[in-house]
């Protein structure tokens, strides 16, 4: 149950997050691979744009799962709390989530990848 609607709209915001940047990276991919070359139907699939496009999609997943997490966590009253904490507790769970990708997260770039690599195939 939300007590405060301003934890409702961080939730649409990372939600929002989420989905562009999924279809960020799906078009980001693709547009490396695909238009290098011109008039080759046959574009080598750039590895390393496609890790750092799962490993984006797995911060934002990370940030979105721990906004989640953090709603049920009560507010410091003593050193916390108010509008601050608010607008910046969203800035923090995504570099949060940044980090746990870049140390490995749990496992979801992997399959991303994967998946972004035979879509690539396919198309070619």
């Amino acid at each position: 149950m939300l007590t405060d609607p301003t934890q409702g709209m961080a939730s649409q915001a990372l939600a929002t997050r989420a989905m562009n940047a999924q279809a960020l990276a799906a078009q980001e991919v693709s547009d490396q691979s695909g238009a290098t070359t011109g008039s080759s139907s046959h574009a080598p699939i750039d590895m390393v744009a496609a890790k750092k496009a799962a490993q984006s999609f797995e911060s934002v997943f990370l940030s979105q799962m721990l906004g989640h997490m953090f709603e049920g966590v009560g507010k410091n009253t003593l050193f916390g709390g108010g509008a601050g904490e608010d607008m910046f507790k969203p800035m923090l769970l995504d570099e949060y989530g940044k980090l746990m990708a870049q140390k490995g997260g749990i496992g979801i770039a992997d399959a991303v990848m994967r998946t972004l690599i035979k879509q690539q195939e396919k198309t070619q």
